[in-house]
């Protein structure tokens, strides 16, 4: 498995997602998810203080305990890199902390709890699961400026992050959701005050949302500030398999709020996307995955299955080059049918 720097670690080019774990997946599938991983070359498990998803108060939590629960009866904490996230604050995880914010004692809180779960003194990588204030996020393209008096200024955040680097309970930390505005405040302000650079962003970026190379491809090259891409599949629509109908328990099909990747001018693309894949004798999934695990300013790609066959499918992703004449073929769809899912 190809590694790339995380900061100072190297990290498997493929990321083990876990959010369907304490939804879709039994902590039993959860613990064969990693076991397959780790054989296959993996080592970048991430997770959030929020997971499972969809969220809510009864599984909050449960992902980040069945990874602990994993941990411990294997011994293999020194052969992963984790990552996890503090949420930031909205009205829909209310239950978090009574409402979660980006300050010193949540985020104390927050970490406290998600080691205390994982069963770990240390993460490797510690991020902020989306901005405190209000900007483009979550499929947001058109920028409205808000004033939010209450959201806690970047600065505050960051030098929370600077304690937790310091006691040696994070080695790294990274941002979520982020803008190219406020990934370069995080720059600007470490550089100023000797705190900790960011080493990663995680954002969406996939065949049928590019719009991460609009503002924010150049700034993750130069700055070293790696792309996690998170949804590389859409949450599953690239694999074809919502063409032709719902599938039962598919996560869409389970969860009708995860329309972000459905809309018309998505379900074109997308059919045009698999199309070109068997055209050339290519799984769908894997094309798609192969894409963004090429691109130059991606650190690794973060894949989520309810499977094991799913997973194995995903991982093999990584032994796949593109030929010239697929990529080809993929820029021409997209001048087609550009970023139809933000």
């Amino acid at each position: 498995m190809e590694k790339r720097k995380l900061g100072n670690i190297d990290v498997s080019v493929i990321c083990l997602g876990t959010m369907t774990w304490g939804e879709q997946n039994t902590e039993a599938e959860a613990h064969s998810q990693l076991d397959l991983a780790l054989e296959r070359g993996v080592n970048f498990i991430d997770t959030a203080e929020l997971y499972a998803v969809p969220p809510r108060a009864e599984t909050q939590g449960l992902t980040e305990t069945f990874i602990g629960n994993w941990l411990k009866r294997t011994g293999r904490r020194d052969e992963v890199v984790l990552a996890s996230k503090v949420s930031g604050p909205g009205e829909w995880v209310e239950y978090i902390r009574g409402g979660p914010r980006l300050d010193r004692a949540h985020m104390t809180e927050a970490l406290e709890g998600s080691l205390r779960r994982l069963g770990t003194d240390y993460l490797d990588l510690y991020q902020i699961h989306w901005p405190a204030r209000p900007t483009n996020f979550f499929g947001k393209l058109g920028y409205e400026h808000q004033q939010d008096p209450d959201a806690t200024p970047i600065e505050e955040t960051l030098e929370v992050l600077d304690g937790f680097v310091r006691q040696g309970r994070v080695r790294h930390v990274g941002i979520s959701n982020e803008t190219p505005w406020g990934t370069m405040e995080y720059l600007r302000l470490a550089r100023e005050r000797g705190w900790p650079r960011v080493v990663s962003i995680q954002n969406p970026y996939s065949l049928l949302n590019r719009s991460f190379e609009v503002g924010l491809a150049e700034m993750a090259i130069r700055e070293r500030v790696g792309l996690l891409a998170y949804s590389p599949l859409g949450f599953g629509v690239l694999s074809g398999k919502y063409l032709d109908g719902a599938p039962p328990n598919a996560r869409i099909t389970l969860f009708p709020r995860f329309s972000r990747y459905s809309n018309e001018q998505g379900v074109a693309a997308t059919r045009a996307y698999v199309e070109l894949a068997r055209a050339h004798e290519l799984s769908p999934a894997q094309m798609a995955l192969a894409f963004v695990n090429s691109r130059p300013f991606l650190t690794s790609t973060i894949i989520g299955a309810t499977t094991l066959e799913q997973l194995e499918e995903n991982i093999a992703s990584a032994d796949l080059t593109l030929s010239d004449e697929v990529l080809e073929a993929i820029e021409n769809i997209h001048l087609r049918h550009p970023n139809p899912c933000p």
